[in-house]
């Protein structure tokens, strides 16, 4: 996808996630578009995205409205992920990456190391994070040799933020959104070194991890509920 309609979907998440976009609240392509100060594509393309992955429902007429769901909800899927993509990575050990797949995630993560390099992101490099990330991902589920890993995750991506590439940022905390990133891409490495030595156990282990970095999500909710807030939608990935 795009840079532009990458920060399109994530800055739409992030709004929901905050509570700036409340729950059962109406969202229509013109005024959204006019507020991010894009045109309507991307918005469309947004909402669709949104819409799949469980934050918001489409309306019989025209435009969408932003679902509500709990921290048990959120908590649940992302718990499935870990253990799917953690069963994954096991497989991936016990089978032998192939060369191919050894080179491509070499090269994600010399591409991560450089783009963390300088010691701070903004939204680009982490619309390049997202395809890296998603990408990454996705070889070490090809690797397990597992179509039903695969067929499980994609039933399980329609839940809020349980997909590896429902990714949201805070734009106005971007220190601390470095360190949860550049957190997730060390452990990107660690999976590799216990792949790559056919540490299936260990790589379960790390990848299940992995998941619990989008708990960060689950945890403002649960924050929200506990303050006595209204509930408010929410996927990565990630990582």
């Amino acid at each position: 996808m795009n840079k532009p309609g990458q920060q399109v979907i994530s800055r739409l998440r992030q709004m929901i996630l905050s509570g700036e976009l409340e729950a059962g609240q109406r969202l229509a392509e013109i005024p959204t578009a006019e507020q991010l100060g894009v045109s309507r594509t991307p918005v469309r393309i947004a909402f669709r995205t949104l819409e799949q992955e469980g934050l918001l429902t489409k309306l019989s007429g025209r435009g969408y409205i932003v679902r509500q769901v709990t921290q048990a909800e959120i908590s649940g899927a992302i718990e499935v992920r870990g253990v799917l993509e953690g069963l994954a990575a096991r497989q991936a050990a016990e089978n032998t990456l192939s060369k191919a797949q050894i080179n491509e995630l070499l090269q994600l993560l010399k591409q991560g190391d450089e783009l963390f390099a300088k010691g701070n992101i903004n939204e680009q490099d982490l619309a390049i994070y997202h395809d890296m990330n998603q990408r990454f991902h996705q070889i070490i589920i090809e690797a397990s040799l597992n179509p039903a890993i695969a067929e499980a995750l994609s039933r399980n991506e329609h839940l809020p933020f349980a997909s590896v590439s429902a990714l949201a940022f805070d734009r106005n905390n971007l220190a601390q959104e470095y360190r949860r990133f550049n957190f997730a891409h060390m452990q990107h490495h660690a999976v590799f070194d216990a792949i790559s030595h056919g540490q299936g156990s260990r790589a379960e282990a790390i990848m299940r991890e992995h998941a619990n970095v989008t708990h960060s999500y689950a945890k403002v909710f649960s924050q929200m509920e506990e303050n006595g807030e209204r509930m408010h939608v929410l996927k990565n990935t990630g990582s």
